[in-house]
């Protein structure tokens, strides 16, 4: 596991391992992507070979590469353990940040429309409430001026009928 971890610890043997993860590759075909020379890179490729990630292939003159990733299992087994918190708690860092940011957006957005629109809902609301005042203010009016002419009339009715019944009375008793 050690020497897998130290071959994989340098960023062109890394490289050189995402390069032959899909396909062999030969030893020229992989210089020919650095800017390193031949020799560094055969000096890498052999230190791949030694720690077990890489294996190579004679045909004819050309030295193939290819990834045997099995090596990795047993790196990747150990790591796990401290993988899972650590990405659980960046992950969850990360959720509640983005969150805390909708939520900001959010009301920030909420703040500029709501502005403007709780400036109409306002403006709307008193101008309904001042309608509704005006309409209960009249209609209470109305009401009373209903109950008025009422009382007048039951009043005008009430003196009419005493008059009457006191007229009839007066005959009544001018004629006995």
């Amino acid at each position: 596991m050690d020497e897998v971890a130290g071959a994989i610890a340098d960023p062109v043997r890394r490289e050189i391992l995402a390069m032959i993860r899909e396909r062999r590759m030969s030893a020229g075909q992989i210089a020919d992507r650095f800017a390193i020379s031949r020799p560094a890179v055969s000096r890498h490729l052999r230190v791949l070979r030694e720690s077990g990630l890489v294996h190579d292939e004679l045909t004819g003159r050309q030295r193939f590469y290819r990834l045997d990733p099995a090596p990795l299992d047993a790196l990747a087994r150990w790591l796990t353990p401290f993988l899972r918190d650590d990405r659980a708690a960046a992950w969850e860092g990360h959720f509640d940040a983005l969150e805390t940011e909708v939520y900001r957006t959010r009301r920030e957005r909420r703040g500029a429309t709501a502005t403007a629109t709780e400036t109409t809902e306002r403006t709307r609301e008193r101008r309904g409430a001042a309608a509704k005042t005006a309409e209960r203010t009249e209609v209470h009016h109305t009401r009373r001026e209903r109950r008025g002419a009422a009382a007048e009339t039951t009043e005008r009715t009430r003196e009419r009928r005493g008059a009457a019944a006191a007229e009839t009375t007066a005959r009544e008793e001018r004629s006995a």
